[in-house]
């Protein structure tokens, strides 16, 4: 530390104060001045008469500061501040005078074209304007206006912009914070799913990482609470919030826990004998003692210090003999100022005085300036010069020696200096600073949860990436436009593209905590630091050719740099000796280069530029640098740094991150100074780096040039070169080349990843294998043959395998498995065996996990390890229950014995040694490691010290291996002696498994390897003399032959269990439980039933809402049924009668189908409640089914539906499960919530408990003499005698969300079928009952009176829509059941027609902008309207004309087309607002619609178009549906505003409300004499008398997004007119009108001539290219290419084609259908005159209506909510503009010579005069070039 004045002398100078800064007010004595306080908080006291005599007598120059000096020379200019300098330095740009004196007043200079003129007069590049940087000096470049913020941001009170969606989230996010003002304040607080924890601020979590000792939250709110911690390592100590800490820093006075933990609790603290101990109680180190510092916080260890040395003086001062310090001109002046003589003669060569000096007698003898003080000469110097001792002579200053004088370059000359900038940067105005070219600077930074920019010269702050969990380090890749970070929660490295997509993994295994991270630009590397690893590694940017780099003495690496131009990398480590070091990039050449006065190093940059590095120290609160080579060291900031993280540079400035003060802050990078926060109230700032191509400069040599250094793996940059290098554990087999694969490496499971150490290599560091998913590993083996590794997770119980390399990975077994903790493979004949220690059993399968079975099931107690002998046809195992053991058996299981039975606890590894025929185990009771011979003599102990707990054991070589779980190491010893022991790798948890993957397995020769032993199934090795026997897949018994095994299991329990279906064998001496393997994702399979006679299973999944099936082994999956269910709770399968029943609680209904999902229908919808499970007895025809609603009951009927009864209705409480058992003539069922399973007769009398308490059956069925339960509680399946429930044993344990089961003998006889042959003479279903059977129909079919057949649909139906989907209800039956129309591709379906002539529905999709039309049974969907669509609320058919209607309310019109969708034509376009329903009469000629726009209405106009009035538009508000009851001759409407049914005749007269109370009417049709209408808010369709309005009645209730209705009735669509009859006579479009009807063309010409004359077709066009396809007219009738519709219309009603096609006489009207020769000159004048006042009378319209639009209606002022949209569906319907083609306003059809060259008759030309600006000439039409009002048609006769 610096000492300022430190004199003896008290009345010279006093140091009156040491301190803080903000805390120390310094006041001297009389005729004292009083020196600025310095920069370490001291105080200095000098004469008065010392100030302002031109010498630096306080060090700082702040007795100099203001001062007059006396005059300068002539040949000098004098400075405000007194400074002297050159006076042809003034005004020439540069800052001088250091007060910028020199250049004020200055004439303008000339700045350049490309230079900005600041208003000091200074010339800058213009492209440095605004761009956020004070370059001018004045801050005149950066008066700028501020940018718009876009539609996505928000814009804060002092103008800068952020992301819109941080607007009011809890996060101050504005500087100002004005982001979180006026906030609402009952924004409902984020709720954590089940899965998640919540931190304290709110933020979720993955559930999995509370408590885990990591701070996922990033306030450490996850680590709290919690009981057991994830214990932090030897000589650390652990805080309350969870965080690990030097356990040194315990009690050393200093906060070094985020919550205090650290020095609570402490008794006075005994410091070490390398410690100082503070007053405060602190320890510090000893080294600091007297160091300068003030490193106890209360200067005790700078107190009694020894006055070592000199202290610095400035370089202006002159140091004393008593340590004091004074200005230069006070040496030699005859003036005792030091107060010790030392500055006067005789202990300085002081020139003796005459007295006479005078400045006029030859300068006074000064060199250079002489001035006169107190009657004596004193020389000074010129600026760039300094005096020398002697007080004459003046010497040039080095201003280069001064730090920070200049930017970069300094060259030193006579009497001044020139800087200069690196190449990418460029001198400012200054002349001293350099600015970097190119883009503006961008701080990124990682905040934890997210990773931000933010520009440092202004208040721009943008999010780049959210939603992550636990950003820490950051770098980027700035010409790739990269981004990489680390998450220390996933423990992955990842990366994006800097505008933020394309988010990818980079490295995603083996990480602990990878703190650091670097990118190397010029070779395109990635560098990372993991602290949990202790390592340093290096990948490619996508993260391929990993290596470990470094990996010796490493403790806990954490920042880390690059400087890839010189080659080198840079990293701090803050393990238990801190220190700083750097290597070349390939890991070689490594140096330490700081490793005193550091405790927690964390951030780290290099300044290239500048040729230095920086660094942050969070305990000791400093921001130091040093050169690259750690010389020069010197701290920049040691003050004001409560916990930085992350530093970065750029240009003069350094930017770092602050823990505490959440913030990122910056500060001149040479001095200190200008400290300022850039932003701060951040969540968590992290890693931070400036973004700008400076900061990776390209110019940079490519060592590795670009072939990669002719590496065939990585080329990695050296000191002066490359070194082409391999990922882990791969060997080099020449300079360049790494070997492809490895050869043998040590195998092990770690829990949470797999890893293993090559043998090939001598780093032995270990990699993680990538495998997915891996949660607890335990049991470990491998198969050279085909490169696999096996493992078993005991956390997913399942057995996987992949390639060493960690490609292919695949589960082998995941079911039936508890805890696998042991496996072995037999590499001869690719088997695998496991232990399981939680079923107790010992398995085997095929390598690919195929015929399983179980070879060991009895006398088992928790087996462990397992290894095979296929040498010897043996295996062996250990078993750690209540009596531990190790036994061996045949690999068939044949000849068990056991071999080892004393002194043993928990015997976990074995290992066989095929040389010296030995076995090997390890026990973690005894804490040894043993050997004997194979059949367990000759026992001996290898090891019995130093082993606390082993665990996995293996040999290879002459080495043993093993892991240590307390030990957290892998250690070897010789095998035979058990000396010679080194540890592989320590440290690392939760060691299991361990095996040596090699190539040199003994082969051996089975009789297996010959057609597989001739077995069927399985070939199992056995000892000799056997060799192998044949074995079957569990279940399934082997033939008397031994050879050969059953076709299936005969006699077994089938179970659900929501997400899987079991089989358990009841044909063998033990129960193990098979998955029948579907290749289908189940989600909540709950009821199941089975056909024995095609061996299928059916099942019901309500979560997916469907019935399926399968065969039992999996295959010939299918849905059966996929619409109409709810909660489908039971399932029962008629085997004989060949039907599937199931009952539904969601719909309340009990349906029957065909075994195919066919002829569905509904046999019971009344008075249930809730039914469930259901029972089926064929041969007596009864059916029978519990129902658990609010009067829980089992009922039965007939399995027709009829003769239903009530059997029990008391003391029920949940029925859940029911079977019947015919043998004993009874009725036994599970009820859940009395607990009992009870019995009665058929019924339902002699009821009697059987079990008594059962804890919470589900399923129940039986079989022989036993029934069978599955148990929600117990997670079990249970059995007991079916007649004494006695005997209950435990079928099988451990199984969650169990459900249904069924018991099943495929060997039983079937019963007699009571339909008997050809299905009882019925055309549909033969259903049985108690005294025969009935024939029934599809639901909604009524049988013919013949009572067996039915017709294919109903007569009378309702047809409507909900979104996804089109169902009818039957009206010719009571149930009213829904019935799906199967229509593919429906999304959101909102209007429906039908046509009564083709049987076809038509319907609107407004997701997908279409209308589509498809048989009335769902089938040959096609396209009809395919383009020019927006929102199509209305649809109508015109079943007489073959027309379809619609309404398009984003386009506001009304069209109309064929019903193939050709001859597409807009009728009305004008005065509509929000049209939405649509209903044609064409018996009358009329189309209705409504408006429910800012003036809703309902209108009426002839089918053209023509006469169109308004026939209501008072009282109403959202007139949403509407119909026509075709009887009575009157329209319907429902109103959504006004909640009401209203009514009125054809012509809006005797208008009625028919019902005045419904909630959200929104469609509604008519049938008879019944309304019914679909309501949004109840989700319900209802109807009431169209009389009377009463009888309102709910048809069907609970269906989501209801939309239109509609009736399908031969009565509905009757009725013709004169279109009905061969399209009228007209070629493309016939409307029918009141008392004629008219002929008109599409808006678009199809290629086929059109003639708006009956019966007139004019000659067809020339054939061209385009219409050399063979077409048919539209009016023939055939299906037609759809002609492309144009989107634009022309004003009013009339396109121009009409205009061109005679369309145009009148408004809205085509030509009559009356024959005429010709148009007469009056009636042309007459249209162009009646088309004229039309215009005029709509463009006053037209104003009428803008102008009112501006005012509100006052009768809907008060509305406060509005119609809600359909588009407001769970399918966001996003509405882009469609570009509209431009306005077909020419046609010509000119018929010229034919190929014969001869002339029809007629030439017919058509000329369009239009009001548009001239169009652009066709080919082939003449242009338009006068503009006129109407259209001339001009027929000339040739």
């Amino acid at each position: 530390m610096r000492r300022l004045g430190g004199s003896v002398l008290p009345l010279l100078a006093l140091v009156c104060a040491r301190g803080v800064i903000s805390s120390t007010e310094c006041s001297c004595g009389r005729n004292h001045f009083t020196c600025a306080v310095s920069a370490f908080g001291e105080c200095t006291c000098i004469p008065a008469q010392w100030q302002c005599d031109g010498d630096n007598d306080c060090g700082d120059h702040s007795d100099e500061d203001g001062c007059m000096l006396p005059t300068c020379s002539p040949l000098d200019f004098h400075c405000d501040n007194g400074k002297c300098i050159r006076r042809s330095w003034v005004c020439d740009g540069d800052n001088d005078c250091e007060d910028d004196s020199d250049e004020q007043d200055c004439p303008p200079r000339e700045c350049e074209e490309d230079e900005f003129s600041c208003q000091n007069g200074y010339c800058i590049r213009s492209l440095w304007h605004c761009d956020g940087d004070n370059d001018c000096g004045d801050n005149s470049d950066e008066q700028c206006d501020m940018r718009k913020c876009s539609e996505k941001e928000f814009r804060c009170s002092d103008g800068s912009c952020i992301a819109e969606h941080w607007f009011c989230d809890g996060d101050t996010d504005c500087k100002d914070g004005s982001d979180e003002e006026s906030c609402p304040s009952d924004v409902p607080a984020a709720t954590c799913s089940l899965e998640e924890f919540q931190c304290a601020y709110g933020r979720c979590i993955l559930d999995i990482y509370h408590c885990d000792g990591d701070d996922d939250c990033g306030d450490w709110s996850d680590e709290s609470d919690c009981s057991s911690h994830q214990p932090c390592r030897s000589g650390e100590f652990m805080c309350n919030s969870g965080l690990c800490i030097n356990a040194s820093w315990r009690c050393d006075g200093d906060f070094d826990c985020d919550d205090q933990s650290d020095e609570k609790n402490c008794t006075t603290s005994m410091c070490t004998a390398d410690q100082f101990r503070c007053r405060s109680g602190r320890c510090v180190r000893l080294s600091w003692r007297c160091d300068g510092e003030d490193d106890c916080s209360d200067n005790s260890d700078e107190e009694n210090c020894e006055n070592t040395g000199s202290p610095q003086c400035a370089p202006d001062q002159f140091l004393c003999g008593n340590g004091r310090c004074i200005g230069h001109r006070k040496l030699c002046n005859g003036v005792n100022d030091c107060g010790d003589g030392s500055d006067e003669s005789p202990q300085q060569n002081c020139r003796p005085r005459t007295g006479e000096e005078n400045c006029n007698l030859s300068n006074g003898g000064c060199a250079q300036k002489c001035q006169m003080v107190r009657g004596m000469v004193q020389c000074t110097c010129h600026t760039g010069y300094r005096l020398l001792e002697d007080g004459r002579s003046c010497q040039d200053v080095n201003e280069c020696a001064e730090e920070g004088y200049c930017s970069q370059g300094c060259t030193n000359s006579e009497g001044g200096f020139q800087c200069w900038c690196e190449q990418g940067y460029e001198l400012r105005p200054d002349k001293r600073s350099c600015k970097a070219l190119g883009p503006e600077p961008v701080l990124l930074f990682a905040n934890r949860i997210d990773i931000r920019q933010v520009l440092p010269h202004r208040s721009e702050y943008t999010l780049l990436l959210n939603n992550l969990e636990n950003a820490i380090a950051l770098d980027f890749h700035h010409s790739k436009e990269l981004v990489f970070w680390s998450d220390v929660t996933l423990d992955r490295i990842m990366r994006a593209n800097l505008n933020g997509s394309n988010v990818e993994e980079v490295v995603s295994t083996g990480l602990e905590s990878p703190g650091g991270l670097a990118v190397d630009w010029i070779h395109d590397k990635l560098y990372w630091t993991d602290s949990g690893t202790s390592r340093i590694e290096v990948a490619n940017l996508d993260g391929t050719h990993r290596k470990v780099l470094l990996w010796q003495n490493l403790e806990k690496p954490r920042a880390i740099a690059l400087h890839p131009m010189e080659g080198t990398i840079y990293w701090t480590d803050w393990g238990n000796t801190p220190r700083i070091e750097y290597s070349s990039m390939d890991g070689s050449n490594r140096r330490i280069i700081a490793d005193t006065h550091l405790f927690w190093p964390n951030g780290l940059t290099i300044d290239y530029a500048g040729h230095r590095m920086y660094w942050v120290d969070a305990k000791h609160h400093v921001i130091e640098r040093a050169d690259l080579d750690g010389r020069n060291r010197k701290a920049v900031i040691s003050q004001g740094l409560p916990h930085p993280f992350a530093i970065t540079v750029f240009e003069d400035s350094l930017y770092w991150t602050d823990w505490h003060t959440k913030s990122i802050n910056s500060a001149n990078k040479f001095t200190g100074k200008n400290q300022e926060i850039i932003r701060n109230k951040l969540h968590f700032p992290m890693d931070i780096h400036t973004l700008h191509p400076q900061r990776q400069p390209a110019a940079g040599r490519n060592r590795c040039g670009a072939n990669n250094g002719g590496c065939t793996h990585l080329c990695l940059p050296s000191n002066k070169d490359y070194t082409c290098a391999c990922p882990t554990g791969f060997r080099k087999t020449s300079s360049y080349a790494c070997a492809q694969s490895l050869d043998k490496f040590l195998l092990f499971a770690r829990r949470m990843d797999i890893r293993r150490i090559s043998f090939d290599t001598d780093d032995l560091s270990d990699d993680v294998i990538p495998l997915a998913d891996v949660r607890s590993a335990v049991a470990l083996d491998w198969d050279s043959k085909d490169d696999y590794v096996y493992w078993t997770d005991v956390s997913t119980d399942s057995i996987s395998r992949a390639k060493w390399d960690g490609s292919g990975q695949e589960v082998m077994v995941d079911t039936s498995l508890e805890s696998p903790a042991g496996l072995a493979i037999d590499w001869v004949t690719n088997k695998l065996y496991w232990t399981d220690a939680g079923t107790d059993r010992i398995e085997v399968s095929n390598t690919d996990g195929t015929m399983r079975t179980v070879l060991i099931w009895e006398n088992l107690d928790r087996p462990r390890d397992i290894v095979v002998d296929p040498v010897g046809g043996f295996m062996y195992w250990t078993d750690w229950g209540a009596s531990p053991k190790i036994e061996r058996a045949g690999m068939d299981a044949s000849n068990r014995m056991v071999i080892i039975s004393s002194n043993l606890t928990w015997p976990n590894g074995l290992a066989i040694d095929y040389e010296s025929q030995r076995l090997y185990w390890a026990d973690a009771g005894m804490k040894t490691i043993e050997y004997a011979s194979l059949d367990g003599d000759n026992r001996k102990v290898l090891i019995g010290s130093n082993l606390p707990h082993p665990f996995g054991l293996t040999l290879y070589g002459e080495r043993i291996y093993w892991t240590d779980w307390q030990a957290k190491s892998i250690q070897s010893a010789d095998r035979r002696t058990g000396q010679s022991r080194e540890t592989l790798q320590d440290n690392l948890e939760n060691l299991m498994d361990i095996h040596v993957f090699h190539r040199h397995r003994p082969s051996v020769h089975t009789a297996c390897e010959v057609n597989n032993g001739g077995c069927s199934h399985l070939c199992l090795l056995a000892p000799l003399p056997k060799g192998y026997s044949c074995t079957c897949p569990t279940g399934i018994n082997l033939q008397p032959d031994g050879k050969t095994c059953s076709p299936g299991m005969t006699s077994f329990l089938i179970f659900a269990r929501r997400t899987d279906i079991r089989m358990v064998s009841l044909d063998i001496p033990y129960f193990a439980d098979v998955v029948v393997s579907v290749n289908v994702t189940m989600k909540n399979t709950i009821a199941i039933g089975v056909d024995p006679q095609e061996g299928k299973v059916y099942w019901s999944d309500s979560t997916l809402r469907k019935i399926s099936r399968a065969a039992l082994d999996g295959c010939q999956y299918e849905d059966i049924i996929t619409t109409g269910l709810l909660t489908t709770d039971g399932l029962a399968v008629d085997a004989i009668g060949r039907k599937v029943y199931w009952t539904d609680t969601g719909t309340n209904r009990i349906e029957v189908g065909n075994l195919d999902g066919s002829m569905r229908k509904v046999l019971v919808w009344q008075n249930l409640d809730s039914p469930r499970a259901i029972a089926l007895y064929h041969e007596m025809g009864y059916m029978y089914w519990t129902d658990w609603g609010e009067h829980a009951k089992l009922e039965r009927s007939g399995m027709d539906g009829s003769g239903r009864v009530v059997l029990i209705s008391n003391n029920l409480g949940w029925p859940n499960g029911l079977a019947v058992d015919k043998a004993g003539s009874q009725l036994l069922w599970a009820d859940a919530h009395t607990e009992r399973i009870e019995a009665a007769d058929l019924n339902g009398a002699s009821r009697h408990t059987l079990l008594s308490p059962v804890q919470h059956p589900y399923g129940l069925t039986l079989l022989d003499s036993y029934i069978y339960w599955t148990d929600w509680q117990t997670r079990s399946i249970h059995r007991a005698d079916k007649d004494t429930g006695a005997n209950v044993i435990l079928v099988r344990a451990n199984l969650p969300g169990l459900m249904d089961i069924q018991a099943i003998d495929r060997a039983r006889p079937f019963g007699f079928n009571k339909c008997g042959i050809r299905n009882g003479g019925c055309s549909h279903l033969c259903l049985p009952h108690p005294t025969g059977f009935s024939c029934a129909c599809p639901t909604g079919i009524q049988l013919k009176r013949d009572e067996q057949t039915c017709d294919p649909s109903p007569e009378t139906y309702l047809l409507f829509s909900s979104r996804g989907s089109i169902r009818r209800i039957s009206l010719d039956t009571s149930d009213h059941t829904d019935v799906h129309i199967p229509v593919p591709e429906l999304n959101n379906v909102i209007s429906l027609d039908y046509d009564s002539v083709d049987g076809k529905i038509y319907y609107t999709d407004v997701f997908l902008d279409v209308i589509r039309r498809a048989d009335l049974n769902g089938r040959n969907m096609e396209t009809v309207i395919g383009q020019g669509l927006k929102t199509t609320d209305g649809l109508a058919v015109d079943w007489v004309a073959r027309n379809l209607y619609w309404t398009d309310t984003g386009r506001n019109t009304i069209e109309v087309a064929r019903l193939d969708g050709s001859c597409r034509k807009v009728l009305i376009n004008n005065s509509l607002d929000e049209p939405r329903a649509i209903a044609v009469f064409p018996k009358k000629g009329y189309l209705f619609w409504t408006d429910w726009g800012h003036i809703a209405k309902i209108e009426r106009a002839n089918l053209d178009g023509s006469e169109r009035r308004i026939l209501i538009n008072t009282d109403l508000g959202w007139p949403n549906g509407l119909t026509l009851d075709y009887d009575t001759r009157r329209i319907y409407w429902v109103d959504a505003h006004l909640d009401r049914i209203e009514s009125s005749d054809l012509h809006g007269k005797l208008r009625q409300v028919l019902v005045s109370q419904v909630s959200h009417p929104f469609a509604l049709t008519q049938q008879d004499r019944w309304i019914y209408w679909t309501d949004w808010q109840t989700k319900s369709i209802q109807r009431v008398d169209k009389y009377s309005g009463r009888n309102k009645e709910t048809i069907l209730a609970n269906v989501e997004g209801l939309m239109d209705i509609i009736v399908v009735s031969p009565q509905r669509q009757t009725g013709s007119n004169a279109c009905g009859v061969n399209n009228g006579g007209c070629t493309h479009l016939c409307f029918a009108r009141a008392s004629d009807f008219i002929c008109a063309c599409p808006d678009e010409p199809d290629g086929w001539p059109c003639s708006t004359v009956p019966g007139m077709v004019p000659p067809a066009p020339e054939t061209t290219s385009m219409s050399e396809k063979s077409q048919t007219p539209p009016s023939q009738g055939a299906s037609t290419s759809k002609p492309h519709t144009s989107l634009e219309t022309t004003e009013g009603n009339c396109s121009d084609k009409d205009a061109g096609q005679n369309l145009c006489a009148r408004e809205n009207e085509a030509v009559l259908a009356t024959t005429g020769e010709g148009l007469h000159v009056s009636y042309v004048i007459g249209g162009l005159l009646s088309v004229l006042f039309i215009l005029l009378l709509i463009a006053a319209l037209i104003i009428y209506r803008h102008n009112k639009s501006k005012f509100t209606d006052p009768g809907l002022g008060n509305l406060t909510y509005s119609n809600p949209s359909y588009r407001t569906s769970t399918q966001e319907v996003k509405i882009e503009p469609i570009p509209k083609p431009a306005m077909y306003n020419q046609l010509c059809y000119k018929k010229e010579a034919s190929p014969d060259h001869s002339y029809t008759k007629e030439k017919i030309k058509i000329v369009e005069v239009i009001s548009n600006p001239v169009a652009e000439k066709a080919p082939g039409c003449p242009r338009s070039t006068k503009p006129g009002l109407g259209t001339i048609v001009i027929i000339t006769r040739i």
